[in-house]
């Protein structure tokens, strides 16, 4: 490193590590998710089997990234383990998607969902609603960006907070349940088989619970800044997805004690249901209120790891070099989180002007992320062939059973995101291109910038000749 540059320091414990990995996982999902799934299950059993199997899917999937995070501890995340088994140019692939889309497209995304329920919340009265909401979204980025750009230091005791607060708030749905509402669970789902067997739709509901999982990944964004991270990545991890796991159990008991599984299939506002039977309308304002919390939560864990690609991108390639500067005294790769922001401000607006279409466009990048979701395991593999006396202070358990069956598992939800998205349409145009479109920009960057890197060496060796 040259002299004079800052790098990241362990300053995050385990409390903080948890709240970030925890805030990126529970976002609007568990307020949607259990009504499609609940639909699909056919019946309770099998739906509860459903998010349990989720947490363990889930769990072993945390194994794996336990392993990779402690051997190779690297603010760069899932890209620097690609860099190392597969080369930079499949790394750049990687963060040019996540740049692009998967990371300032959901920020952007959940920054709207956090609009849109705060204006139910507090409406700006002298604004029409659809602007108070863009108003609302614009706000939040601005203001956890400076946030997050203070230092990691603010960043994480926020987010703790927040994560607490979100927490707090699924347990309120949950007493509801148990202590303030005395329906019975009503008949089945339309559609549950007769008998107790696995019902054929069981495997789209799981590609729903994974989703709803998904983002306990980004914990790798934070490897380098845990204390005893050789110890505490693992805990992290494995903590964070069992107490996930309960959480996803028990609001799914929650909804389906007070609603039964009919009008959970059919409920487009689950909590809002169960707050409602039990408070009233302060109940379903609440929830309001919940919904924007939990945006809130994953706006900032998102801010806080996505930069940190931005980072490691501008470490390995030159012609980057300003997104690779840290700032270690507020230890925060500032320049990547400033661009980082901007863009997502940027498809903020955009997508107020494109409507439902943006929504869309992001979402069915799904299979780009499952993608290299898939290539993470399996540089597993890779990576303990290529490096095999390197030292692994955490190892995962039944090797290669567990890592084959996390492949698997993403191998799976990479087809069936290529099936849903293959069926969809987006302004006249088969969706699935869209994330061919995204990899296709990246290919033609990524030539552009070995082509200025060619032109830059044949210039230096041109002066060393004279």
């Amino acid at each position: 490193m040259p002299k004079g540059e800052s790098a990241p320091r362990a300053t995050l414990g385990l409390r903080e590590a948890i709240a970030v990995i925890v805030g990126v996982v529970i976002g609007a999902g568990i307020f949607k998710s259990p009504a499609m799934v609940a639909g699909m299950s056919g019946s309770a059993e099998w739906m509860f089997a459903a998010w349990a199997l989720g947490g363990l899917i889930s769990l072993v999937g945390a194994l794996c990234y336990a392993e990779l995070t402690t051997a190779y501890s690297h603010a760069g995340g899932d890209y620097h383990f690609l860099q190392r088994a597969f080369g930079r140019s499949v790394a750049f692939l990687f963060g040019w998607a996540r740049f692009a889309v998967i990371t300032t497209g959901s920020i952007a995304l959940l920054a709207f969902v956090f609009g849109d329920y705060m204006q139910q919340v507090l409406p700006l009265g002298f604004l029409p609603p659809a602007a108070g909401a863009v108003v609302y979204a614009c706000a939040v980025i601005v203001v956890l960006s400076l946030l997050n750009l203070h230092g990691i230091r603010t960043g994480s005791i926020a987010q703790s907070w927040l994560t607490l607060a979100e927490v707090a708030g699924l347990m309120l749905i949950v007493a509801a349940a148990a202590f303030f509402i005395d329906a019975p669970a009503a008949a089945p789902a339309p559609g549950a088989a007769a008998t107790g067997g696995l019902p054929g739709s069981f495997g789209l509901a799981m590609v729903f619970v994974l989703l709803t999982y998904g983002g306990w990944n980004e914990a790798a964004y934070i490897s380098a800044e845990v204390k005893d991270g050789k110890r505490n990545m693992v805990r992290a991890l494995t903590l964070s997805i069992l107490i996930i796991t309960v959480l996803y159990l028990l609001v799914a008991w929650a909804y389906w004690k007070t609603l039964g599984m009919q009008r959970m299939a059919s409920s487009e506002a689950l909590a809002a249901d169960v707050m409602g039977a039990a408070f009233g309308s302060i109940g379903e304002r609440t929830i309001s209120l919940l919904v924007a919390v939990s945006a809130l939560t994953s706006i900032n864990a998102t801010m806080i790891v996505g930069a940190r690609t931005g980072y490691a991108m501008g470490r390995d390639w030159p012609l980057l070099e300003r997104l690779g500067r840290w700032d270690g005294v507020r230890g925060t790769p500032a320049n990547a989180m400033l661009i980082q922001s901007a863009a997502a401000l940027l498809l903020v607006l955009l997508g107020a002007a494109a409507g439902s279409g943006f929504k869309a466009m992001v979402e069915f990048t799904a299979p780009v992320f499952w993608l290299f979701f898939l290539l993470t395991g399996v540089s597993l593999f890779v990576l303990r062939r290529r490096e095999p006396s390197l030292p692994r202070p955490f190892k995962v358990p039944l090797f290669p059973v567990l890592p084959l069956l996390f492949c698997a598992t993403c191998a799976y939800m990479l087809w069936s995101s290529l099936s849903y998205v293959y069926s969809q349409s987006l302004g006249g145009l088969n969706a699935a291109w869209i994330g061919v479109a995204v990899l296709a920009a990246g290919l033609l960057l990524l030539a552009l910038i070995r082509r200025s890197e060619q032109r830059s060496k044949l210039q230096m060796m041109s002066c060393e000749s004279r």
